[in-house]
């Protein structure tokens, strides 16, 4: 049967295939499932990360604060 997922092969370390493994069994989940919730995980500290840079570069000292309705009025 078709599937509109598509599929990514990779060769995976022995001890990180052994660490997947007992995390999918822990969870009892296939370690297909498993690698693809550790994925998404990552994907998401990585996007943390990403904001975190842009508002520390907008983060100044001596920066005017405004508040939120004070911001939406001017819009």
């Amino acid at each position: 049967m078709p599937t509109s997922k598509k599929r990514l092969n990779m060769s995976l370390p022995e001890d990180i295939r052994a660490a997947l493994t007992a995390l999918a069994k822990r969870d009892d989940v296939t370690p297909t499932t498993k690698a693809l919730h550790l994925i998404i995980m990552a994907l998401e500290i990585e996007e943390d990360d990403v904001w975190n840079a842009i508002a520390e570069s907008r983060d100044k000292p001596n920066a005017k604060y405004i508040s939120h309705d004070e911001f939406w009025s001017q819009v």
